[in-house]
Order: C-alpha cells, then sequence, then structure tokens
C-alpha cells in the first residue's frame, strides 16, 4: 500500500505531525537554549560528553541522544532504536526538560530525522558539525543529498539572530557549512587551542569529540578548569568502546561502530594495543540500508581480525543469510565464520577467546531492540556478553 503513496504525501504528513507535536506541547524550545549536533560520526559521544561538562558547571541540562536520554531529572536509555524518535517525542522530551527546569537541551540530529521534518519548530540557538563521511546514501539518493540534509541544521540555526556555530574546520566539507550567516562562529580543529586535560576514553576520534563538548562548553562561558574536571571524571560512554569485565583474562569490547569509516578507526585503535588475537563478531544491518558497506565491513575487519565471526544485526525484512554473504564477499585475508544467531556468535567468540586477546563486538552498542522480520525484541550487547561470560566460569 505504501508505495501508491505519492512521496510528497509524506513530506507534507511528516510536516504536519512535527507542527502538531510543537503546537500540542507549547513550542516548548523557546524557552530553552537548543543546540543541535550533526555529522556523520561523534555525534552521540559528544552530546554526552558536552551534558557532562554543563552539568559540572551547575547547569541544568537535557539531552536526546542515540545513546541517552536525560530530562534533567533523570537519565535513561534510548529505547526506541532511533536517534531522533518522532510521534511528537522530541517536543514532548524538550517540554520535560522545562518542566525539570533545564536551561539547555542538546539534541543530536540525524540526517533521517531531518528528512521526517523532525527538526521543523524547534528554535535551535546553536549547531555543530562534526565530520561528514558516506552513510545512509541509499535512503538519501546521493552523498550531495545526504551533506544537505546535514546542513539544514545551520540553515534554521542562521534564522536565530543571537545563533552560534561551531564547526570542524579539518572535514573537506566544512565550507558548505560556513556559508549559512549564523552570527558566532567558532572553528574546532584538534590540531590546535586544546585545553590540557586526561582523557579516559580510547582513540584520537574522542579526543576530537571532547575537544569538540569542550568548544561548545566555552562558547557558552564555562571555564577551562570545569571543562578539564568535567572530562577527566569520565570513565566510558554506553555502548561506546564499552569494556566488559567479569573478571575474564581477555578483553571484551563492545561498540555501535557500523560503517566502513568506524570500523577502520576501531580496528586502528585495538591493534595498535598490545594483544595477542584480535576476534571480532558483527553483522550489518538490513531494510536495504547502505547494501554497498557490507563487503567494505567485511575487507576491514578481515584485514584487522584473526578470527572473524559473522551473525545478524537487525535484518529487518531481508534474509540474514543473504546479508552476510555480502559481507563474506569483501573478505581477502580472515575468513569469516557464519553464525547468524547473534547470541551465539557473541558465545562462540568468548568461547575462542583465551588470555590477553580482544574480543569486538560491533554494531550495536547501547541498542535496546533486535528487529528480526516484522519481530521487535529486547536486546542489549553489553547484558549478552555479561550473560554469556558468567557461563564459562
Amino acid at each position: 500500500m505504501k508505495k501508491y503513496i505519492p512521496k510528497f504525501m509524506f513530506s507534507v504528513y511528516h510536516y504536519l505531525l512535527a507542527l502538531a507535536g510543537a503546537v500540542r506541547y507549547g513550542f516548548p524550545s523557546r524557552k530553552l537554549i537548543v543546540i543541535g549536533i550533526t555529522g556523520t560520526k561523534g555525534k552521540s559521544t559528544t552530546v554526552v560528553l558536552t551534558g557532562k561538562i554543563f552539568q559540572e558547571a551547575e547547569i541544568k541540562v537535557g539531552w536526546v541522544s542515540s545513546l541517552t536520554i536525560n530530562y534533567g531529572k533523570e537519565e535513561i536509555m534510548n529505547k526506541y532504536h532511533m536517534t531522533m524518535p518522532g510521534r511528537f517525542f522530541i517536543q514532548s522530551a524538550l517540554a520535560r526538560m522545562v518542566k525539570n527546569g533545564c536551561k539547555y537541551a542538546i539534541i543530536e540530529v540525524t540526517s533521517e530525522g531531518i528528512k521526517q521534518f523532525r527538526h521543523k519548530f524547534i528554535k535551535f540557538s546553536g549547531a555543530v558539525f562534526t565530520n561528514l563521511a558516506s552513510e545512509h546514501i541509499e535512503a538519501h539518493g546521493s552523498f550531495e543529498k545526504y551533506r544537505a540534509a546535514k546542513m539544514e541544521l545551520f540553515k534554521v540555526t542562521a534564522k536565530n539572530k543571537n545563533g552560534f556555530g561551531i564547526y570542524n574546520t579539518d572535514d573537506k566539507n566544512v565550507d558548505w557549512f560556513f556559508k549559512y550567516p549564523i552570527k558566532n562562529k567558532y572553528k574546532l580543529s584538534p590540531q590546535n587551542d586544546k585545553i590540557d586535560f586526561k582523557l579516559n576514553l580510547i582513540g584520537d576520534f574522542n579526543i576530537a569529540n571532547a575537544l569538540t563538548a569542550a568548544t561548545i562548553a566555552k562558547s557558552q562561558g564555562i571555564s577551562d578548569k570545569t571543562i578539564k574536571t568535567a572530562l577527566e571524571k569520565i570513565k566510558f560512554i554506553p555502548g561506546r568502546l564499552e569494556e566488559i569485565n567479569e573478571g575474564q583474562n581477555f578483553r571484551v569490547i563492545v561498540d555501535l561502530a557500523h560503517t566502513p569509516d568506524s570500523f577502520e578507526k576501531v580496528f586502528r585503535v585495538f591493534n595498535g594495543l598490545p594483544h595477542k588475537r584480535l576476534i571480532s563478531v558483527f553483522g550489518a544491518a538490513g531494510g536495504g540500508r547502505d547494501k554497498w558497506k557490507r563487503p567494505e565491513l567485511g575487507r576491514i575487519a578481515s584485514e584487522g581480525s584473526d578470527i572473524m565471526i559473522i551473525c545478524t544485526e537487525d535484518s529487518y525484512d531481508e534474509d540474514e543469510q543473504k546479508i552476510a554473504d555480502d559481507i563474506v564477499a569483501g573478505c581477502k585475508k580472515t575468513q569469516p565464520e557464519v553464525i547468524l544467531d547473534r547470541r551465539k556468535a557473541i558465545n562462540k567468540a568468548l568461547s575462542l577467546a583465551e588470555k590477553d586477546d580482544i574480543v569486538l563486538i560491533l554494531g550495536k552498542g547501547t541498542e535496546q531492540t533486535m528487529v528480526i522480520g516484522n519481530h521487535k525484541s529486547h536486546w542489549d550487547d553489553r547484558d549478552v556478553v555479561r550473560e554469556e561470560l558468567k557461563k564459562f566460569k
């Protein structure tokens, strides 16, 4: 039935839904300083890091990210399997933040969310650009359209006469974001203006995320001392290179990495650390999402792993074996074992792990559901890893 409905009707539907949500909750963003963070990678980590800095500065803040949702008084895991949930959710969350006395709201803004007008009727005071790489190309039609969706955040922020923008000047796409006449512009480059702090998070990309969060905080008048204190208190970000330790003599890491760019970074990090063998477990999402990347994920993992296990990751209406075959097609070095059942795949990896090995469980991070066909069930890679580790005690 859906395929017979003209595309513009879906646009009208989403637009009216966004308007109805804003009206229903009284346009809550007008009572907040809303900061939107967009880009391909680092958005959710930057949202959480920024929120923690604001909390350290005793500024009442709430946020919405793919990791957690904070309403100002309580923080919960994002259980919606989407970063910007629809059906009035964003406006409802902002209204709750207002009720809880928040001054700031930090929103992770996705290209899919913008495509469905979920950013509409939100008064953005600040826009942050992290970086841009190929992702969701099939959903948008081209990289240019994907980039244009990201740019929309800066376009709407420019309408705020006191708006501010923060730009990663190390990214080659940054000039596209600079073109909007935002009043206050802050250039971010990991190569300069570094605050002296010790970061507990692994990976150079987390340094970039922390510097972005620090730049946002500085733009709002928060001191270097407070920023340093906040960042040094953070031990890990849920589902982002999160280590699971149940007393085993090998390392287990859970991470959301699901694109070639993020795979490259994760494998580079852990192959650069002391270890005996590297074991990876991952799949790729179905539903027609970015099929091009599947053999690329296989290639990168086969070059960086000593042992590989391919499994299911939200296959939706696609055949699980076909998705696995697409990944295997790119494996040129290490040849993988295919165990479609994700729990069994994780169990097999843990059973193979020996002292000083590193096991990487990639693709889902803190996601709270698994979707296979039309069935959605509760799932958390971190919980599954803990449960399976305990079986070996």
